[in-house]
């Protein structure tokens, strides 16, 4: 029995642990960018010819632990190579990861390369050449957590390398990301049930060509004639020609049996002609029907009479076409999906939410890929007959298309800096027009949408009006649904109540920040459990946070916690009043994964937290509320108490620790006489995001650090 491991992109993993299941592999399981897999020689010869997702096939010949170079050289040495590589044959050492005591790959390889010409010195007197080119044999070298696993490289070149592509568009689709796409779709299924294909934007044509190798039972590897066990000792080629033949076999029977059911279009003629030849090569060029069409032409191919797939990989604007084109594509290959091809499957891949939401269909599943370094989403839909194009719209009124060319200048302003951030949700307008008086908030692929309460002076019928304006231009402009709209009316309630209950949905969606995950509520609360403008302020906490011993006061849902964490803080302890937002602080740190007994949630007071408590702190978040009347805690009023607040906050503080505080009280002012003991340092303009910047008073914040 012989251990195995197959790599793969990112995102993959599950469906390679099927695909070798269904091909006879034993203990398969999965791994980070790769899957574990165990059986005999044939196991390993298979998933390299069969195997339409896997990147390489690895063979293990050692593992073992790893403390430093001469321990990786000694474990390498103890290999016995002259039974894998002749001495004629030249060799190549592939090195991925680190470990304590071997932080360079490069380096890594180098000592198992010497360990391997020193074991052919020492037998033989010679010693092979290195290649790092085109070697004889490539070995494998894996560092993680102490260990070290050697192993034989079985595919050679990728496995995505199928042998037919000759030519590629600008930006090409490895095939095995391709051959995932099919099988998140179900592809399978639908030819099976009579479906056909279509890919309206098909480039050098890889998508029509995986669809009908998979369809005609054509192993992936089949016309490949480089492989790395060619260099090995121990390959059996009769083995491998008997496995060869049996799928030359099964191939000729399935294409013999193929449907001439794919269709691939693409309006630039040089790429159409490399698909043409990637199709031929592949033995294809009868089944597939490419052909020069534009987007606005496209419609259902006459000979597919029943539902299909429409399956197709668009330009997504990092290596071709000006954003807003790529924008205005999804959002006409939405429009086609909807008149031409109701009732069947279509699965695309976005590259941004934006694209996603263009496209003005509501996804049954999404699938997160990797494109090389770009992160996709897959989205899958279904095609109802509901959603063929309802009547147009009554035209908007000049005010309402205003609006909506205010909210679409921002968003293209403004996109590509949150894009840059790893921002997911952000402010795209801000009562831009004092007609329009809202905020609209970015939170994913949905909207929050909160209205100010309009003057006493502006008729009640004319505000309702511009309001529903509003909520139409923005999701227009967007490319939102109503569903995924969330509205609601910013004004000060009684006793200034910050965070009072609005609806009883208990829907959470996810969104992420600065490669971090949170949990936001856009309907039962006034806030939705992520301040937008504190992002720059979240920022600041991870990079004084190492090593640290973190207090977060009035911590709402702890996202300042979280930062805190992933920042190295030895522990953080989350203070606040309510336990609705305890325990979603809470669910916040379980998401990104962190120890729940070293980050403490503690329902209490503030104030009398810090008067009753002798535990000590380096960094002390503190962001109050206004003012508040809670019935659990005397009355607290920000100008009033701040200085209470924070000198209390100091004797919590250890030599040299540091208070970061904020509030979004416009007409605050810090009582500096009454902080003698902090040297104090306002930090507000470096604390406004980007998307606020039209709005600077959304805050203040200061650094006061113990004297």
């Amino acid at each position: 029995m012989k251990s195995f491991f197959a790599t793969c992109p990112k995102g993959l993993e599950y469906l390679l642990v099927d695909e070798l299941n269904a091909i006879g592999a034993n203990d398969v399981h999965e791994a980070l960018a790769g899957v574990h897999f165990a059986g005999g020689l044939d196991a390993g010869y298979r998933a390299c010819l069969w195997s339409r997702l896997a990147s390489r096939v690895l063979m293990t010949l050692s593992e073992f632990d790893v403390a430093d170079a001469d321990a990786l050289y000694a474990g390498a040495r103890a290999i016995d190579w002259p039974a894998h590589l002749d001495i004629a044959t030249s060799f190549a050492v592939d090195a991925v990861g680190t470990t304590s005591g071997l932080t360079h790959s490069q380096f890594a390889a180098l000592r198992v390369k010497d360990a391997i010409v020193d074991a052919f010195r020492e037998t033989t007197g010679e010693r092979p050449n290195v290649d790092t080119e085109n070697p004889g044999l490539r070995v494998n070298l894996v560092l993680r957590r102490g260990k070290a696993v050697i192993g034989l490289n079985l595919s050679g070149p990728p496995l995505h390398q199928r042998g037919y592509r000759k030519g590629a568009g600008l930006a090409p689709l490895k095939e095995n990301l391709a051959a995932a796409m099919l099988l998140r779709a179900g592809w399978p299924a639908i030819y099976a049930s009579g479906g056909g294909l279509v890919d309206p934007l098909c480039g050098s044509g890889t998508l029509p060509i995986e669809a009908a190798l998979m369809a005609a039972d054509v192993a992936p590897g089949l016309r490949r004639t480089q492989w790395g066990f060619a260099g090995w000792r121990g390959h059996d080629a009769a083995l491998w020609k008997m496995l060869h033949d049996a799928a030359q076999v099964r191939a000729t029977a399935g294409l013999q049996a193929l449907k001439p059911v794919f269709f691939g279009f693409d309006e630039n003629p040089s790429v159409l002609n490399e698909a043409k030849r990637n199709a031929q090569e592949a033995l294809l060029s009868g089944f597939i029907q490419l052909g020069r069409q534009t987007l606005e032409h496209l419609h259902r191919p006459h000979e597919l009479a029943q539902p299909g797939l429409v399956v197709t990989n668009p330009p997504y604007g990092e290596r071709m076409g000006d954003d807003d084109d790529v924008i205005a594509l999804y959002r006409l290959l939405g429009t086609k999906l909807k008149t031409e091809f109701p009732g069947w499957r279509a699965s695309i891949i976005a590259a941004d939410a934006a694209h996603g939401h263009a496209l003005g269909l509501r996804a049954d599943k999404r699938y997160k890929l990797f494109n090389g370094a770009i992160e996709c989403s897959l989205l899958n839909f279904e095609i109802a007959a509901t959603d063929a194009p309802k009547p147009e719209p009554k035209p908007l009124s000049p005010g309402a298309q205003m609006v909506k060319n205010r909210i679409e200048k921002n968003f293209r302003h403004l996109r590509k800096q949150a894009q840059r951030e790893g921002v997911e949700c952000w402010r795209v307008y801000d009562a831009d027009l004092p007609e329009y008086a809202a905020a609209i908030d970015i939170y994913g692929d949905h909207l929050h949408i909160q209205e100010y309460a309009a003057p006493a002076s502006i008729d009640e019928n004319l505000a309702r009006t511009r309001w529903r304006e509003l909520v139409r231009a923005a999701g227009e402009a967007l490319g939102v649904p109503r569903e995924r709209i969330a509205l609601k009316q910013r004004r000060r309630g009684k006793g200034g109540e910050k965070y009072g209950r609005l609806d009883e949905r208990g829907e959470f969606i996810e969104v992420g920040e600065g490669g971090l995950r949170f949990f936001v509520n856009l309907h039962d609360y006034l806030d939705t459990g992520l301040f937008l403008d504190h992002r720059p302020l979240r920022a600041r906490v991870r990079e004084l946070s190492n090593g640290t011993r973190f207090l977060n006061l009035f911590c709402y849902t702890g996202s300042v916690s979280v930062y805190a964490a992933s920042g190295g803080a030895v522990e953080t302890t989350s203070v606040d009043l309510s336990q609705t937002y305890l325990d979603w602080a809470q669910r916040n740190l379980a998401l990104n994964g962190f120890d729940l007994a070293r980050h403490k949630l503690v329902r209490e007071d503030a104030i009398d937290f810090l008067a009753s408590r002798s535990a000590m702190y380096d960094l002390i978040f503190v962001d109050p509320p206004t003012f508040s009347n809670s019935k659990r805690a005397e009355d607290f009023d920000v100008q009033r108490d701040h200085a209470k607040l924070l000198n209390l906050c100091g004797e919590r503080l250890l030599p040299g620790g540091l208070i970061v505080f904020s509030n979004n009280f416009r007409r605050f002012k810090l009582d500096e006489s009454a902080l003698a003991g902090f040297a104090i340092r306002e930090i507000s303009a470096q604390t406004i995001p980007f998307d606020f910047a039209r709005s600077p008073r959304i805050h203040r914040a200061w650094e006061l650090r113990k004297a």
